[in-house]
């Protein structure tokens, strides 16, 4: 090793006063939480920190993204973790993403690109990325850490959401997502790691919502623990406002209709509320049949194909869309984005709607609430309600402020969710810790 080369390293560092900082992330960019971390890299590097990704699974030639070494190991660790889920659950492969017990992952200590970090920022870690023994061993490094979490599972015990299920609040135990379940059983035990793990640390923990935020701090496993709700970043210069027409035109799409745009990962995913959203689009027809009339509904997803023949108005279904560039044209050719999760933290597809210009009807869920001013930039329906969602479509189309809302949209996205925005707010974070 050149040493004199890394002391001089080490001053010009301290010199220049650069911050570097590791993200570590299971997936570069499947999955809402992976995006959210890549964007945030990115953010970070236009604002003067060098930050780096540490990730399982690469996609692109980023040279600021770093994968784990290769080895067959990987792939073993992740199919044992899930065989540990499907051991206590009965053989049965329900539930088999939806939990996680934390048992195996990769020593990232070792690593170089460890090694240089100032402070390793925590993401989704979950499917055999990190364990929490990892996890404990990053602790024990003496860097500062901070975890942004992406969902419920680090005050949980095994599950990623724990929906109506209020076993977090006491210890897990009985889980009702595993078939073996008990007074000690994988959630149970799970739950006691993680309190151990917590105990002697020092996690400065961040959540992309105000809703998870207050669950963080009603867990037990969290109380005492610094919780900052920070929401994730989006380039604004990017997702803007655009030609409708010329969008359209290049998607194929109509010209002369109201275009209502959903969403999702994998478009039949019956969290995201499909089945509502279909519910809705027939009632509003009942209701509302010349409006309906002049509606076409786009789905954007996987299986988006299934769901041609199910909408009681035009569809235009289009298979999962990767690139961010092919995105943007989804939204800058629709009228309004169709949200009707059953739960959800902060979506990207929400900032990136409102970002574009778009008004938002969706659920009022999870962080949603904190994104949409109800009847200014869009429309909160209750949770599970086809009807209510239904009036909220119908409400935002024939809305007399329809454009403003839209421009409401935009401007909260400016304020709140721009880079700037939360690089600076980050940065307070990392320089407390």
């Amino acid at each position: 090793m050149n040493y004199v080369f890394v002391i001089s390293q080490i001053i010009l560092n301290f010199a220049l006063k650069i911050m570097r900082v590791l993200l570590v992330n299971t997936s570069e960019y499947t999955g809402g939480a992976s995006i959210a971390a890549n964007r945030l890299m990115k953010a970070l590097n236009r604002n003067g920190v060098e930050a780096e990704m540490l990730v399982r699974d690469r996609k692109t030639q980023n040279p600021r993204v770093v994968a784990l070494p290769a080895s067959p190991l990987l792939k073993a660790k992740f199919l044992w973790e899930r065989f540990s889920i499907m051991l206590n659950n009965r053989f049965s492969k329900e539930n088999l993403f939806a939990l996680d017990p934390g048992i195996c992952g990769n020593d990232i200590t070792r690593l170089p690109v460890f090694e240089r970090a100032d402070v390793i920022h925590l993401h989704w870690v979950n499917q055999a990325m990190l364990s929490l023994a990892d996890i404990r061993k990053i602790v024990q490094s003496g860097k500062p850490v901070v975890w942004t979490l992406h969902d419920m599972w680090a005050c949980t015990g095994i599950c990623h959401q724990a929906d109506t299920c209020e076993g977090w609040l006491h210890a897990c135990g009985h889980c009702p997502m595993l078939k073996a379940g008990g007074s000690h059983d994988l959630s149970y035990r799970t739950f006691i790691r993680k309190q151990q793990l917590y105990a002697a640390s020092k996690i400065h923990f961040v959540t992309c919502s105000d809703w998870l935020a207050d669950i963080c701090r009603q867990s037990p496993l969290l109380q005492g623990k610094s919780v900052t709700s920070i929401p994730n970043p989006i380039d604004v210069q990017l997702f803007s406002p655009g030609d409708k027409m010329s969008a359209r035109i290049l998607l194929s799409l109509p010209t002369d209709k109201l275009i209502v745009l959903f969403v999702a990962y994998k478009a039949t995913d019956k969290n995201k509320g499909i089945d509502y959203l279909i519910e809705a689009m027939r009632l509003l027809r009942e209701r509302n049949p010349q409006l309906t009339d002049r509606i076409a509904l786009v789905t954007v997803g996987r299986e988006a194909n299934l769901l041609r023949d199910r909408f009681a108005c035009k569809s235009y279904p289009f298979e999962y869309v990767g690139s961010e560039q092919e995105m943007l044209q989804f939204y800058r050719a629709a009228d309004l984005l169709a949200m009707p999760t059953l739960m959800d933290n902060l979506p990207n597809t929400v900032v990136e709607a409102m970002a574009c210009g778009l008004p938002c009807v969706a659920s009022r869920v999870g962080g949603l609430p904190q994104m949409i001013t109800h009847g200014v930039d869009g429309y909160l329906s209750r949770l599970r309600d086809a009807e209510d969602f239904s009036k909220g479509l119908e409400f935002v189309l024939t809305s007399p402020d329809f454009a403003r809302m839209g421009t409401a949209a935009r401007t909260k996205v400016l304020h709140t969710y721009s880079e700037e925005a939360v690089v600076r707010r980050y940065l307070g974070v990392y320089e407390n810790v």
